[in-house]
């Protein structure tokens, strides 16, 4: 069956009218989709896109910080201000949220695929079945951070029941967007990683395109937020026995900017990038004192004074990483991510040493050769402290603390967050509905089908 194929240039906007729709459509370069190959240039030709993830949780952690005053609070756009103070609204009526905007585009991209490729011309059955797996595995992840942003923490016990985000798996515009239940969010995640995994390659040439590699880490990390710290870890194994390089940072000590950039960065094991430009974050003085200044690389790789980076607009440390290369910052799943849930889910299972080891193993490759010492603990749960730790320093600045806030709050691990913003401070307490974003009245208002979160 023909169908045209549209460039999505527009944001999605979920909405209903006399012409009900989902997905705001700008028909540029309109063409028809016939062949296996059109299909997978939706997937391929789009990599930008399917890329992207979100941009405002990173605004929301606490490791993000800035003194009453600066010119970085000054500039600081005004949704983005919203976000970095936790305000219960962060969009007027009529705005768009680009974060929830694209990742509905890219579903809307990946649907097409789901739901047509197997039944294109000029294409093998592996070729058809390689598109359809791959879009299984973009869907997933935009649902995943759909559902990590805009509804509850999976909690077991009441995730049956809490509101997670529409699901829309056609690509009419007919479908319910009631919100579907955390659980079941997170069941159409899993069953979509798991029809996907047979087909795909084990591992990617690309790494922006999915593997069987990206599956297993992906559902580590599902199962993590879950709270199924077994089946995190066993998928944390099967990920790491596909891939498990590390880059050691002592080979780029002296000129970082050689560092790896992101399509051969041999740590990468599906390449996710936030979703907008970011010039630097100004890091919290309790983030910044978690590193050991004078033998960890990444303090000195990764972290830089204000002063030192253009157009910072603050005095204190902010992030670097992502400058080294200028390819925007990575949130995808990476190998040391991938052992740290190892190694929490070990901690997590009393095996204390086992947990050590994998942290250690990682620790080891981001310290001057001279100045590491292995870390110990004498019980499980200081163990535990340590990863969390750790997962502050190694993943610092691409957003995971925020989600981190959100989960470990079951561990009792999190504490009250206050910063001052343009002459008034703000508070933000564990189990606050503020640690929950609310979806843009905008589509609201269209969409009365669509419930609020509660504030």
């Amino acid at each position: 069956m023909k169908q045209l194929l549209y460039t999505l240039s527009a944001l999605a906007v979920l909405a209903t009218t006399a012409c009900r729709k989902y997905v705001e459509i700008s028909p540029v370069n309109v063409r028809q989709l016939k062949y296996t190959k059109d299909y997978q240039g939706l997937l391929y030709n789009s990599s930008q896109l399917m890329e992207k993830t979100y941009l405002y949780p990173l605004y929301a952690s606490d490791e993000v910080w800035t003194a009453d005053g600066t010119v970085w609070q000054t500039n600081l756009n005004i949704n983005l201000g919203y976000a970095y103070c936790w305000l219960p609204k962060i969009w007027a009526e009529t705005q768009e949220d680009p974060d929830y905007a694209t990742q509905y585009q890219i579903i809307y991209n990946t649907n097409i695929v789901i739901n047509e490729v197997m039944n294109s011309e000029g294409g093998t059955d592996a070729e058809k079945l390689k598109a359809y797996s791959e879009a299984l595995v973009h869907r997933a992840h935009a649902y995943f951070t759909l559902v990590n942003i805009y509804a509850k923490q999976y909690d077991p016990a009441t995730a049956a029941t809490d509101p997670g985000v529409p699901v829309v798996l056609q690509t009419n515009f007919t479908s319910s967007l009631k919100r579907v239940s955390v659980e079941g969010v997170y069941n159409q995640i899993i069953g979509d990683l798991q029809t996907a995994r047979p087909n795909l390659a084990v591992t990617s040439d690309v790494n922006t395109n999915p593997s069987q590699a990206a599956v297993y880490a992906m559902l580590s990390k599902v199962y993590l937020n879950e709270r199924n710290f077994i089946k995190a870890g066993l998928y944390a194994d099967s990920a790491l026995q596909l891939k498990n390089t590390l880059v050691d940072l002592n080979a780029y000590a002296a000129a970082p900017t050689t560092y790896p950039n992101k399509s051969n960065d041999p740590e990468t094991i599906f390449s996710k990038v936030v979703s907008s430009f970011v010039s630097t974050l100004p890091l919290s003085n309790e983030a910044v004192n978690l590193f050991d200044s004078v033998n960890d690389l990444r303090y000195r790789m990764f972290t830089q004074p204000g002063a030192n980076i253009p157009v910072s607009n603050f005095t204190n440390r902010g992030t670097y990483k992502h400058r080294l290369a200028n390819q925007g910052i990575y949130v995808g799943p990476k190998v040391p991510e991938i052992m740290l849930i190892k190694a929490e889910c070990e901690a997590r299972a009393g095996n204390t040493s086992t947990a050590l080891t994998v942290l250690n193993n990682l620790r080891r490759k981001r310290f001057t050769t001279t100045g590491y010492t292995d870390l110990t603990a004498a019980t499980a749960q200081d163990a535990l402290q340590l990863v969390i730790m750790e997962r502050r320093i190694e993943l610092m600045g691409t957003g995971a603390r925020w989600f981190d806030q959100r989960r470990l709050q079951k561990d009792n691990l999190i504490s009250t967050v206050s910063r001052p913003f343009k002459g008034v401070t703000y508070t933000l307490a564990p189990g606050s509905n503020e640690y929950t974003f609310a979806i843009a009245d905008k589509y609201i208002l269209l969409n009365p089908e669509i419930e609020q979160t509660p504030r």
